[in-house]
């Protein structure tokens, strides 16, 4: 009884102290010590110190960021002096967001977080807050300074030091933010570059993959990671050739949120909508974005541009009609004093097409074989006259744009970002950012600001071998984990790396027909293109597929697969899956278990790789959730399959 009495009394005392605990998060009350917010689920765990000086992250009680700084380098003013807590303001949130096309159709917002405020201890006295989520798949944090004076930075004191000298995925910083991404662990790269986000690593276990990323620039800047010892320093982008501090606000301050993405396998990062539930919903109403493919004239023409011709125009149009395609996208030199491609010249007018073309007859013939037109035009020329421009085409009847060109990530250009989203979504206009730094989440808020560039992708094959199986390989885990990106896949000119030769005119790719296909579901762009030249698909093996494949998911589930070897994804449209599978160097048979698929039976048609490198070899056969597909993929090669219930 003794025994019993002390055990009660133990678990009344346990009570009262989580009870305390608990009221003091909700009256905002300060607890002594540091600060953690665990995830719901208690995976992910970040701490923040009780002086604001540092943080850490954990993943089931492993570290996998360990003690890193925090901070602001304010330009201008003083720094901030010693911080103490003063209050801590707790919040939980557990809701599904509806998507408007892209790689899910709800997403579930699911965190716990706090709102740490914290005060030097001496004057003046300033107040400086930080923000944290923790998710299950994640965590997040940013800074805020509510004084309504404007805030000027030199940049920030925010650091990463990933635990263990962890192997990285990294790609180098460039303002086209274009380079490939390599394997290299913290201490092999470089000290006098930068890298571009994502950062993507593994704990020295194995038991955790997380990628360091930023979301919400909206108001901000842009960032890149710079190697101090073991860290990763965080550097904000200036606005080239404006003097002083990197970054100014109107008033205040709101950072953009610091982001680590974490999952057990590198794979599993891809569904997470984590960078787009940290930006704001869409206001209005975006029903009426329609993603799809569209053909374009570019890729398979001279980088100097296309004819800029009505019969040229209308033969994209001819084409993407019959192929079933919602769109037909006519890229540089349309316009009146363009020059041949793609450079800012001061006498381009864009509301005036190229003499010979005569834009309102032009969309008039697309509408009437049920083709909107997308249009290309350089960011500078955008800018200097947007709603005059914007409000042209609309009369037109043009039905998105692709603005290229910008490769800047400071605050005019994450500005300007963020107007020409806005401005298209008031117009009905899809969105296409080219030239572009990597996504941070505005999609969510913008939904017609429907895919991006910021990759390293197809286009590329027109001048150098850099764009290799194992490159491709690489992106799904990597560029693709911020957002959609315009990777431009479809070229159907197949060889082997043996017999790859670069051209500028109708080019090559050194991968196979199979992977081709597999890239329409294993690359995100609810705006996808169909790059080559319509004679390239007309009765060529696999175009069936391209022209039945969605753009635009309900679901997306990662089943197998390493960074730079191999994957293998399904994404789900209604009640049919679709699978991709692609490898690198290695031939390979993947072996697809359909333990996914609901009850009932399936009709799978596959088209996986043939003898040659353009040939695919198209098959069907029944199939429910207890079978598995043996998949053929050739080296450099991959496989498409579409799932289809029985009875729809």
């Amino acid at each position: 009884m003794k025994n019993e009495g002390y055990s009660v009394k133990m678990q009344k005392r346990l009570f009262a102290a989580t009870a305390a605990v608990c009221w003091a998060a909700m009256t905002g009350t300060a607890v002594a010590g540091p600060q953690s917010v665990a995830s719901p689920s208690g995976d992910a765990v970040i701490r923040i110190d009780d002086d604001g000086s540092g943080f850490s992250v954990l993943r089931r009680g492993e570290t996998v960021i360990a003690t890193s700084p925090l901070g602001l380098d304010l330009d201008g003013a003083p720094a901030f002096g010693a911080l103490a807590l003063e209050s801590r303001q707790d919040t939980e949130e557990d809701r599904d967001i509806p998507l408007v096309a892209t790689k899910a159709s709800v997403a579930r917002d699911r965190y716990r977080g706090a709102t740490l405020t914290f005060r030097e201890t001496d004057a003046p006295a300033r107040r400086l807050i930080i923000d944290v989520r923790a998710y299950d798949d994640g965590v997040a944090f940013r800074y805020r300074i509510d004084d309504p004076a404007p805030v000027r930075l030199r940049g920030e004191r925010t650091a990463f030091v990933p635990a263990d000298d962890p192997s990285c995925l990294a790609t180098e910083f460039d303002p086209s933010h274009e380079k490939p991404f390599e394997r290299q662990r913290i201490s092999e790269l470089a000290t006098d570059k930068g890298y571009d986000v994502p950062l993507v690593c593994a704990t020295a276990s194995g038991r955790s993959h997380y990628a360091i990323t930023q979301s919400y620039l909206q108001g901000y800047t842009g960032a890149s990671l710079w190697r101090q010892g073991a860290a990763m320093q965080v550097r904000l982008s200036a606005v080239p050739g404006r003097e002083g501090p990197a970054y100014v606000s109107r008033g205040g301050l709101r950072t953009a949120w610091r982001v680590v993405m974490m999952a057990d396998r590198a794979g599993d990062l891809i569904a997470s909508p984590l960078v787009g539930n940290l930006n704001p919903p869409p206001q209005g109403d975006f029903s009426w974005v329609k993603p799809g493919k569209a053909a374009w004239n570019w890729w398979s023409g001279p980088s100097e541009g296309a004819t800029a011709e009505m019969d040229a125009f209308r033969r994209y149009i001819d084409f993407a009609a019959e192929s079933g395609l919602p769109y037909a996208l006519l890229d540089a030199g349309w316009a009146w004093g363009s020059g041949p491609c793609c450079e800012a010249h001061p006498e381009t007018d864009l509301t005036r097409p190229v003499d010979g073309v005569d834009m309102p007859a032009l969309v008039r013939y697309a509408e009437s074989k049920g083709v909107g037109l997308l249009l290309w035009v350089h960011w500078q020329h955008m800018a200097a006259r947007m709603d005059e421009v914007l409000d042209t085409w609309v009369r037109w009847g043009i039905r998105g744009i692709k603005v290229d060109f910008m490769e800047r990530d400071d605050q005019e250009m994450v500005d300007f970002h963020e107007r020409i989203a806005a401005a298209t979504a008031e117009r009905r206009l899809l969105l296409n950012l080219h030239g572009a730094y990597m996504p941070a989440g505005l999609q969510r808020t913008y939904p017609n600001f429907i895919t991006q560039e910021g990759v390293m992708g197809a286009e590329w094959n027109k001048w150098t071998p850099l764009i290799t199986a194992r490159h491709n390989l690489m992106l799904p885990y990597t560029r693709m984990l911020t957002g959609p990106m315009d990777y431009t896949p479809g070229g159907f000119r197949n060889r082997t790396p043996a017999t790859f030769e670069v051209r500028d005119v109708l080019p090559f790719t050194q991968t196979t027909r199979g992977q081709a296909l597999a890239m329409f579901v294993v690359y995100d762009s609810p705006l996808q293109m169909v790059a080559d030249d319509p004679d390239a698909y007309r009765d060529a093996a696999g175009f069936e597929f391209i022209r039945r494949v969605p753009t635009a998911w309900d679901e997306t589930r990662f089943l197998s697969g390493e960074p730079g070897r191999d994957i293998v994804l399904a994404r789900r449209s209604g009640a049919a899956w679709y699978v991709g599978a692609m490898t690198a160097d290695d031939a390979r048979t993947a072996r697809v278990p359909l333990d996914f698929l609901p009850e009932g039976r399936y009709r799978a048609t596959v088209w996986e790789d043939g003898e040659a490198p353009d040939d695919v070899q198209r098959s069907e056969r029944i199939v429910t959730a207890r079978d598995a597909l043996a998949l053929h993929l050739s080296s450099a090669g991959g496989a498409a399959v579409i799932l289809e219930p029985l009875g729809q």
